[in-house]
C-alpha cells in the first residue's frame, strides 16, 4: 500500500507541475505532449489516464484524514512503539 501511495503521490507532482509549466508559458508548453508525440498520443493519454487515476487513490486517505484528524488517520500506519 505505501509503494502505491508513494507512486500516486510522484504522479500528482509531475501531473501538477506540468499543468504549472502550461499555465505560466500557455497551453502550448504541454511538456508531456512534446515528450510523448502530442497530446493525442497514446504515450501522452496513458499518462494522462494515470495522473487521474492517481488523484482518485490519494482522495482516500484525504478523506479519511480529513474525517479522523490527521494524528488518527496515520496512527494505523506508525510502529506500536511510536503511538
Amino acid at each position: 500500500m505505501k509503494l502505491i501511495n508513494l507512486l500516486t503521490l510522484g504522479l500528482l507532482i509531475i501531473g501538477g507541475l506540468v499543468w504549472s509549466a502550461a499555465g505560466i508559458a500557455g497551453p502550448g508548453a504541454d511538456v508531456v505532449a512534446m515528450a510523448l508525440g502530442g497530446a493525442e498520443s497514446l504515450g501522452a493519454r496513458v499518462f494522462y489516464l494515470l495522473v487521474g487515476l492517481s488523484a482518485l487513490w490519494q482522495l482516500m486517505p484525504f478523506v479519511r484524514a480529513w474525517r479522523l484528524g490527521e494524528a488518527d488517520a496515520e496512527a494505523d500506519r506508525r510502529p506500536a512503539a511510536a503511538r
